[in-house]
């Protein structure tokens, strides 16, 4: 187990520092994420109280969207120069290669959310009612988008054309995501009357559902 979360450790590093060194995470998925923003604000004519409302839906679907640029590069990555070939001769267990590509996923959306949280404090008016409980939403949900779009990259990877299959296979499976983020998030923005936290529990349970699949199921997705 030590050498599992040892060498998901050495992979997530490796991933982090060639987004580091090549600033896509900066240069284009951030100002994506923000630009998503800005065109929501003008389709709903910049009306501060519809956009304080529905906040919470518009924050969740630029995740998603800008999460799926991470998910790409992150499977590009691997298969530039055939070097996914080299992760599976290395000797590393197809679970740590999963948990360790997950987890350079997770941090990005991280860096991610916490810019958009600000976006929508900016330019939407936003006001933070329960900081713990975006926190822990935010967590939770971005480990749950990490895991399943990495194993999902995983699987159009091996069925050819990733760039196009990859949305139309992650995007329906992410629905309860989005649905359970929006909701906790209506209650942590104060824009509706709802139970966050039996929401955000809703998707601690989907998060570790699918890193615990995610981690048993990439062996078989990347044999091919």
């Amino acid at each position: 187990m030590r050498e599992m979360f040892s060498d998901a450790r050495l992979v997530a590093t490796k991933d982090l520092r060639i987004e580091a060194r090549s600033r896509v995470l900066v240069n284009q998925v951030a100002p994506f994420a923000l630009l998503v923003l800005v065109l929501f604000g003008f389709a709903l004519d910049a009306d501060q109280r519809t956009l304080r409302t529905f906040a919470p839906g518009l924050f969740w679907v630029t995740v998603l969207l800008a999460a799926l640029l991470a998910v790409a590069r992150s499977a590009s990555v691997e298969h530039s120069d055939d070097a996914h070939s080299g992760l599976r001769l290395s000797g590393m267990s197809p679970s740590s290669i999963f948990l360790g590509k997950a987890a350079a996923v997770f941090v990005q959306l991280m860096v991610l959310e916490v810019l958009l949280t600000l976006g929508i404090v900016v330019l939407y008016g936003s006001e933070i009612d329960d900081p713990v409980l975006m926190s822990l939403t935010a967590v939770a949900a971005a480990v749950a988008v990490a895991t399943m779009g990495t194993l999902y990259a995983a699987l159009a990877s091996g069925l050819g054309a990733r760039e196009t299959l990859l949305p139309i296979l992650l995007l329906p499976v992410l629905a309860p995501v989005l649905i359970g983020a929006t909701r906790a998030f209506d209650d942590a923005l104060g824009a509706a009357a709802v139970d966050g936290w039996a929401w955000l529990g809703l998707l601690a349970v989907f998060g570790l559902v699918a890193t615990v699949l995610g981690a048993l199921a990439h062996g078989a997705m990347i044999e091919d």
